[in-house]
Protein backbone atom coordinates (compact mmCIF):
# COMPACT_ATOMS: atom_id res chain seq x y z
CA UNK A 1 0.00 0.00 0.00
CA UNK A 2 1.01 3.86 -0.91
CA UNK A 3 0.67 4.67 2.56
CA UNK A 4 0.75 8.87 1.27
CA UNK A 5 -2.11 7.77 -1.39
CA UNK A 6 -4.38 6.14 1.17
CA UNK A 7 -3.75 9.53 3.39
CA UNK A 8 -4.43 11.55 0.84
CA UNK A 9 -7.29 9.46 0.15
CA UNK A 10 -8.58 9.18 3.17
CA UNK A 11 -8.25 13.32 3.94
CA UNK A 12 -10.45 13.50 0.50
CA UNK A 13 -13.03 10.95 1.70
CA UNK A 14 -13.69 13.04 5.10
CA UNK A 15 -13.50 16.52 3.46
CA UNK A 16 -16.16 15.21 0.72
CA UNK A 17 -18.20 12.87 3.03
CA UNK A 18 -18.48 9.98 1.15
CA UNK A 19 -16.32 7.53 -0.99
CA UNK A 20 -18.18 8.48 -4.13
CA UNK A 21 -17.90 11.73 -4.26
CA UNK A 22 -14.24 11.33 -2.86
CA UNK A 23 -13.67 8.51 -5.90
CA UNK A 24 -15.09 11.28 -8.31
CA UNK A 25 -12.64 14.33 -6.72
CA UNK A 26 -9.84 12.15 -7.11
CA UNK A 27 -10.87 10.02 -10.50
CA UNK A 28 -10.22 7.07 -9.09
CA UNK A 29 -12.75 4.15 -8.71
CA UNK A 30 -14.85 3.54 -5.99
CA UNK A 31 -13.56 0.37 -5.47
CA UNK A 32 -9.85 1.62 -5.10
CA UNK A 33 -10.59 4.35 -2.37
CA UNK A 34 -12.57 1.84 -0.31
CA UNK A 35 -9.68 -0.38 -0.53
CA UNK A 36 -7.03 1.85 -0.15
CA UNK A 37 -9.27 2.76 3.32
CA UNK A 38 -9.52 -0.79 4.55
CA UNK A 39 -5.56 -0.98 4.13
CA UNK A 40 -4.92 1.95 5.85
CA UNK A 41 -7.53 0.84 9.01
CA UNK A 42 -5.79 -2.95 8.88
CA UNK A 43 -2.22 -1.10 9.00
CA UNK A 44 -3.18 1.27 11.91
CA UNK A 45 -5.12 -0.92 13.97
CA UNK A 46 -7.73 1.16 14.20
CA UNK A 47 -10.82 2.37 13.20
CA UNK A 48 -11.23 5.65 10.97
CA UNK A 49 -14.23 5.58 9.43
CA UNK A 50 -18.01 4.50 10.90
CA UNK A 51 -19.76 3.77 7.64
CA UNK A 52 -23.98 2.88 6.82
CA UNK A 53 -25.38 2.53 3.73
CA UNK A 54 -26.70 6.59 3.47
CA UNK A 55 -23.79 7.67 5.17
CA UNK A 56 -19.91 7.55 7.03
CA UNK A 57 -18.56 9.49 10.10
CA UNK A 58 -15.47 9.88 11.71
CA UNK A 59 -14.42 7.65 14.86
CA UNK A 60 -12.30 9.66 17.27
CA UNK A 61 -9.03 7.95 15.87
CA UNK A 62 -9.88 8.85 12.50
CA UNK A 63 -10.55 12.87 13.51
CA UNK A 64 -7.00 12.75 15.24
CA UNK A 65 -5.26 10.90 12.30
CA UNK A 66 -6.90 13.22 9.52
CA UNK A 67 -5.52 16.34 11.40
CA UNK A 68 -2.16 14.68 11.32
CA UNK A 69 -2.50 13.76 8.18
CA UNK A 70 -3.55 17.35 6.98
CA UNK A 71 0.02 18.64 8.71
CA UNK A 72 2.36 15.75 7.20
CA UNK A 73 0.17 16.22 3.16
CA UNK A 74 0.81 20.07 3.76
CA UNK A 75 4.88 19.84 4.64
CA UNK A 76 5.26 17.33 1.30
CA UNK A 77 3.56 19.86 -0.74
CA UNK A 78 5.28 22.46 0.63
CA UNK A 79 8.96 20.83 0.86
CA UNK A 80 8.27 19.93 -3.24
CA UNK A 81 7.28 23.45 -3.61
CA UNK A 82 10.34 25.00 -2.33
CA UNK A 83 12.35 22.71 -3.90
CA UNK A 84 10.84 23.44 -7.53
CA UNK A 85 12.39 25.81 -9.63
CA UNK A 86 9.68 26.15 -12.43
CA UNK A 87 6.88 26.98 -9.99
CA UNK A 88 5.94 30.57 -10.88
CA UNK A 89 3.02 31.13 -8.51
CA UNK A 90 2.78 29.58 -4.85
CA UNK A 91 -0.56 27.69 -4.60
CA UNK A 92 -2.60 25.78 -1.76
CA UNK A 93 -4.33 26.16 1.28
CA UNK A 94 -3.44 28.80 3.77
CA UNK A 95 -4.77 29.25 7.06
CA UNK A 96 -4.43 32.37 8.90
CA UNK A 97 -5.33 33.89 11.90
CA UNK A 98 -5.47 37.28 13.24
CA UNK A 99 -7.26 39.55 15.45
CA UNK A 100 -10.91 40.58 14.82
CA UNK A 101 -9.66 44.15 14.37
CA UNK A 102 -7.08 44.47 12.44
CA UNK A 103 -8.48 41.40 10.12
CA UNK A 104 -11.68 43.92 9.63
CA UNK A 105 -10.23 46.40 9.13
CA UNK A 106 -6.81 45.76 7.12
CA UNK A 107 -6.42 42.90 6.51
CA UNK A 108 -9.51 41.90 4.53
CA UNK A 109 -10.01 45.05 2.61
CA UNK A 110 -6.44 44.97 1.24
CA UNK A 111 -7.21 41.01 0.39
CA UNK A 112 -8.08 41.89 -3.52
CA UNK A 113 -4.73 43.04 -4.16
CA UNK A 114 -3.37 39.19 -2.34
CA UNK A 115 -5.76 37.41 -4.62
CA UNK A 116 -4.62 39.18 -7.76
CA UNK A 117 -1.00 38.60 -7.04
CA UNK A 118 -1.46 35.24 -5.81
CA UNK A 119 -4.56 33.38 -7.84
CA UNK A 120 -3.35 29.67 -6.69
CA UNK A 121 -3.88 30.18 -2.86
CA UNK A 122 -6.57 29.40 -1.30
CA UNK A 123 -6.87 31.42 2.31
CA UNK A 124 -8.52 30.41 5.51
CA UNK A 125 -8.72 33.83 8.03
CA UNK A 126 -9.51 32.97 11.01
CA UNK A 127 -10.87 36.52 12.97
CA UNK A 128 -10.79 36.12 17.10
CA UNK A 129 -8.91 37.60 19.22
CA UNK A 130 -8.51 34.32 21.19
CA UNK A 131 -3.95 33.47 20.99
CA UNK A 132 -4.43 30.49 18.78
CA UNK A 133 -2.20 27.53 19.05
CA UNK A 134 0.03 27.61 15.72
CA UNK A 135 1.33 24.15 15.86
CA UNK A 136 -1.93 22.26 17.72
CA UNK A 137 -4.70 23.90 15.28
CA UNK A 138 -2.57 23.30 12.35
CA UNK A 139 -2.04 27.42 11.28
CA UNK A 140 0.61 28.29 9.24
CA UNK A 141 1.03 31.88 10.15
CA UNK A 142 -0.84 34.70 12.62
CA UNK A 143 -0.63 38.40 12.97
CA UNK A 144 -0.23 39.27 16.45
CA UNK A 145 -0.43 42.23 19.00
CA UNK A 146 1.50 42.26 22.12
CA UNK A 147 5.00 41.15 23.53
CA UNK A 148 5.19 37.53 22.21
CA UNK A 149 6.43 34.79 24.70
CA UNK A 150 6.85 31.22 22.04
CA UNK A 151 9.96 30.59 21.56
CA UNK A 152 8.91 27.96 18.98
CA UNK A 153 8.00 30.53 16.54
CA UNK A 154 9.23 33.06 14.31
CA UNK A 155 7.94 36.64 14.62
CA UNK A 156 8.68 39.82 12.08
CA UNK A 157 7.60 42.89 13.42
CA UNK A 158 5.51 44.72 10.92
CA UNK A 159 4.52 47.88 13.09
CA UNK A 160 3.05 49.62 16.40
CA UNK A 161 -0.23 50.67 17.40
CA UNK A 162 -0.63 53.46 19.63
CA UNK A 163 -3.75 53.75 22.01
CA UNK A 164 -6.32 56.77 22.37
CA UNK A 165 -8.88 57.16 25.63
CA UNK A 166 -12.28 58.13 24.57
CA UNK A 167 -16.13 57.91 25.35
CA UNK A 168 -19.64 58.93 23.28
CA UNK A 169 -21.02 62.40 23.63
CA UNK A 170 -23.74 61.12 25.55
CA UNK A 171 -21.38 59.56 28.62
CA UNK A 172 -19.67 62.63 28.65
CA UNK A 173 -22.93 64.77 29.13
CA UNK A 174 -23.79 62.40 31.69
CA UNK A 175 -21.08 62.05 33.69
CA UNK A 176 -18.57 64.59 32.96
CA UNK A 177 -14.33 64.78 31.12
CA UNK A 178 -11.87 63.56 33.11
CA UNK A 179 -8.99 65.97 33.48
CA UNK A 180 -6.66 63.34 34.81
CA UNK A 181 -6.26 59.44 34.95
CA UNK A 182 -6.99 59.27 37.71
CA UNK A 183 -10.40 60.90 37.79
CA UNK A 184 -11.12 57.79 35.79
CA UNK A 185 -11.95 55.80 39.22
CA UNK A 186 -15.08 57.61 39.69
CA UNK A 187 -16.05 56.66 36.40
CA UNK A 188 -17.70 53.77 34.38
CA UNK A 189 -15.01 52.44 31.85
CA UNK A 190 -15.00 49.58 29.57
CA UNK A 191 -12.55 47.14 30.67
CA UNK A 192 -11.02 44.29 28.40
CA UNK A 193 -9.80 40.90 29.52
CA UNK A 194 -7.35 38.24 28.24
CA UNK A 195 -9.17 35.60 26.18
CA UNK A 196 -6.42 32.86 27.19
CA UNK A 197 -6.16 33.90 31.06
CA UNK A 198 -9.45 35.85 31.61
CA UNK A 199 -7.15 38.34 33.50
CA UNK A 200 -9.03 42.30 32.67
CA UNK A 201 -6.33 44.63 31.45
CA UNK A 202 -5.22 47.63 33.61
CA UNK A 203 -5.04 50.90 32.16
CA UNK A 204 -1.90 52.77 31.88
CA UNK A 205 -1.18 56.91 31.07
CA UNK A 206 2.10 58.59 30.32
CA UNK A 207 2.74 62.25 30.22
CA UNK A 208 6.92 63.99 30.49
CA UNK A 209 8.11 61.33 32.24
CA UNK A 210 5.33 60.22 34.71
CA UNK A 211 3.56 56.80 34.42
CA UNK A 212 0.33 56.08 35.60
CA UNK A 213 -1.44 52.41 35.70
CA UNK A 214 -4.33 51.10 37.64
CA UNK A 215 -7.44 49.01 37.33
CA UNK A 216 -10.32 50.82 36.81
CA UNK A 217 -14.09 50.11 37.22
CA UNK A 218 -16.80 49.01 35.09
CA UNK A 219 -19.71 47.50 34.53
CA UNK A 220 -18.62 45.13 31.54
CA UNK A 221 -15.45 43.50 30.23
CA UNK A 222 -15.46 41.71 26.88
CA UNK A 223 -12.83 40.11 25.43
CA UNK A 224 -13.70 41.08 21.54
CA UNK A 225 -12.17 44.23 19.99
CA UNK A 226 -15.46 44.79 18.04
CA UNK A 227 -17.45 44.15 20.55
CA UNK A 228 -15.69 46.02 23.13
CA UNK A 229 -15.64 49.44 20.50
CA UNK A 230 -19.28 48.88 19.94
CA UNK A 231 -19.83 49.45 23.59
CA UNK A 232 -18.06 52.69 23.77
CA UNK A 233 -20.01 53.63 20.69
CA UNK A 234 -23.22 52.72 22.69
CA UNK A 235 -22.08 54.86 25.91
CA UNK A 236 -21.56 52.48 28.30
CA UNK A 237 -18.18 54.04 29.70
CA UNK A 238 -14.87 54.78 29.20
CA UNK A 239 -12.89 53.23 25.95
CA UNK A 240 -8.88 53.33 25.39
CA UNK A 241 -8.66 51.25 22.22
CA UNK A 242 -5.85 51.15 19.89
CA UNK A 243 -6.26 54.87 17.73
CA UNK A 244 -6.51 53.25 14.06
CA UNK A 245 -10.04 51.08 15.02
CA UNK A 246 -11.36 54.39 16.42
CA UNK A 247 -10.35 56.74 13.73
CA UNK A 248 -13.59 56.83 11.98
CA UNK A 249 -15.52 57.17 15.10
CA UNK A 250 -13.61 60.37 16.11
CA UNK A 251 -13.70 61.88 12.88
CA UNK A 252 -17.30 61.78 12.69
CA UNK A 253 -17.95 62.87 16.65
CA UNK A 254 -19.40 59.37 17.41
CA UNK A 255 -16.48 59.35 20.61
CA UNK A 256 -14.29 62.22 21.84
CA UNK A 257 -11.24 62.04 22.73
CA UNK A 258 -10.29 62.29 26.63
CA UNK A 259 -6.74 63.03 28.38
CA UNK A 260 -5.26 63.56 24.82
CA UNK A 261 -2.15 64.77 26.69
CA UNK A 262 -1.46 61.29 27.75
CA UNK A 263 0.06 58.52 25.87
CA UNK A 264 -0.90 54.66 26.30
CA UNK A 265 2.25 52.00 25.63
CA UNK A 266 1.89 51.14 22.18
CA UNK A 267 1.79 47.41 21.41
CA UNK A 268 4.04 45.98 18.75
CA UNK A 269 2.49 44.08 15.71
CA UNK A 270 3.99 40.73 14.82
CA UNK A 271 3.45 38.25 12.17
CA UNK A 272 4.50 34.76 13.55
CA UNK A 273 4.69 31.25 12.26
CA UNK A 274 6.39 27.75 12.90
CA UNK A 275 10.22 27.07 12.50
CA UNK A 276 8.94 24.40 10.46
CA UNK A 277 7.26 26.83 7.89
CA UNK A 278 10.10 28.79 6.77
CA UNK A 279 10.69 26.53 3.36
CA UNK A 280 7.08 27.39 2.13
CA UNK A 281 6.52 29.68 -0.26
CA UNK A 282 2.80 30.61 0.22
CA UNK A 283 3.72 31.46 3.70
CA UNK A 284 6.84 33.60 2.75
CA UNK A 285 4.71 35.64 0.41
CA UNK A 286 2.06 36.33 2.73
CA UNK A 287 4.89 37.35 5.59
CA UNK A 288 6.38 39.97 2.87
CA UNK A 289 2.99 41.04 1.92
CA UNK A 290 1.39 41.74 5.28
CA UNK A 291 5.06 43.41 6.12
CA UNK A 292 4.35 46.04 3.53
CA UNK A 293 0.61 46.46 4.04
CA UNK A 294 1.60 47.46 7.74
CA UNK A 295 4.41 49.63 6.75
CA UNK A 296 2.19 51.73 4.82
CA UNK A 297 -0.72 51.76 6.52
CA UNK A 298 -1.26 55.13 7.97
CA UNK A 299 -2.88 53.78 11.15
CA UNK A 300 0.60 51.99 12.03
CA UNK A 301 3.51 54.04 13.87
CA UNK A 302 5.70 51.69 11.85
CA UNK A 303 9.06 50.36 13.10
CA UNK A 304 11.27 48.95 10.58
CA UNK A 305 10.45 45.29 10.07
CA UNK A 306 12.56 43.15 12.13
CA UNK A 307 12.91 38.99 12.43
CA UNK A 308 13.64 36.57 15.47
CA UNK A 309 12.40 33.74 17.08
CA UNK A 310 10.47 34.22 19.92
Amino acid sequence: MNKLQAMEVFVQVVDAGGFTRAADNMKLPKATVSNLIQGLETALAVKLLHRTTRQISVTADGAAYYERCLRILSDVREAEESLSRTKLSPSGRLRVDAPTGLARQMLIPALPDFFERYPDITLELGCSDRPVDLIEENVDCAVRGGELGDSALIARRIGVLGFVTCAAPDYIARYGTPLHPRELERHRCINYFSSKTGKVYDWDFSRDGERIQLPLPGLIALNDSDAYVTAGLAGLGVVQMTDFALTDYLRDGQLVQLLADWTSDPVPIHVVYPQNRHLSAKVRVFVEWVSDLFAKHPGMRGAPPTTSTG
